[in-house]
């Protein structure tokens, strides 16, 4: 059997692809695994020894269509559910199934605070669409595979953050899913141990500025590496993997995290965990604001605050019960 898994984007809805791509390569027999993406995602998906072939959305969705009607796919699994995945489902005219992206209850929740939301994790709604394959849930969480190449020897890391560091992740695709710079240095401070940034090159700044504030502060016992923009997606991998623990906003990297079953203090903001797309089958604890009248506002987020004082974020209380440091305090 030949099946087309589809999702386009992003980094970590395509981590949490990864427990049913697993099981359709293990569970059905003979299955061919193709996974069709777009190219920015490239490095998720060619480490991946359970996915036989990519296909990237690099010109119009009718190339796209050309290229895949030639696979002669027997199923498609579509873990995107929108408009193109809807059209070039029916171009290509295969027996298919879609995850319930259970819209309806998060506009409820978003728009009136009225919570109709089963508590089920978004990967079991993936799964779910498979279902029809004979594919089950092997407990194994999520996959993340790193090239040898990409690993990264912490010993090239400044003295003094090797072993026993821990990983904060500051950067998300939208602001309101952002501690401010402010408060991601109080969070630090508490940490009370060497910290590695990590994020994108947009991230580079805010981390100089955290960097900045335990520079020339002897009496803390948090020291900085600001790695934001100096390493690839992989290689930021590399850097969670190797961690003690990680900190991370409700974005990629902690889902990459859980995918290494890391322990993980997840911080949210705008959105809540509620949405069912918080860390999978690992250890985490999480940090927001509940009661907030505003909140959610969004089920993905905004550049700023919609009512202007981002109280999700300025009064979350950072109730960390932090694991034994490397040196044991």
């Amino acid at each position: 059997m030949k099946i087309l898994v589809l999702r386009f984007s992003s980094i970590g809805d395509i981590v949490l692809t990864t427990p049913v791509v697993r099981a359709l390569k293990q569970q059905v027999p003979g299955a061919q695994v193709h996974f069709c993406t777009k190219p920015a995602y490239r490095s998720l998906i060619e480490p991946n020894p359970y996915i036989d072939k990519a296909h990237y959305l690099t010109g119009t969705l009718g190339e796209l269509v050309a290229e895949l009607r030639q696979e002669r796919f027997d199923y498609v699994v579509d873990l995107h559910n929108n408009l193109r995945t809807s059209i070039l489902k029916l171009r290509l005219g295969v027996k298919s199934a879609s995850f319930d992206k259970l819209n309806g209850q998060k506009w409820l929740l978003v728009n009136t605070k009225v919570d109709l939301l089963p508590r089920v994790h978004i990967v079991e709604r993936y799964l779910a669409a498979a279902a029809a394959l004979g594919v089950t849930d092997d407990k194994q969480g999520l996959d993340y595979f790193i090239p040898e190449q990409d690993e990264v020897n912490v010993a090239t890391l400044p003295a003094g953050f090797q072993p026993g560091y821990v990983a904060f992740a500051i950067g998300a695709q939208h602001a309101t899913k952002r501690l401010p710079t402010e408060r991601i240095i109080e969070l630090c401070a508490q940490l009370n141990r060497p910290v590695v940034l990590l994020g994108g090159p947009e991230d580079e700044s805010n981390g100089h500025i955290v960097e900045l504030a335990f520079e020339n502060n002897p009496a803390s016992r948090t020291t900085i590496y600001n790695a934001c923009g100096h390493y690839s997606l992989n290689q930021s991998a590399s850097l969670v993997r190797q961690a003690q623990f990680v900190v991370s906003h409700d974005t990629g990297l902690m889902h990459i995290a859980a995918a290494f079953h890391k322990e993980i203090f997840s911080v949210w903001g705008n959105t809540v965990p509620e949405f069912g797309m918080y860390p999978y089958r690992t250890e985490f604890r999480v940090l927001e604001v509940r009661g907030l009248p505003c909140r959610p506002c969004s089920k993905i987020g905004y550049a700023k605050c919609p009512q202007g004082h981002f109280r999700c974020m300025r009064d979350i209380t950072f109730d960390l019960d932090l694991p034994p440091s490397h040196d044991g305090r």
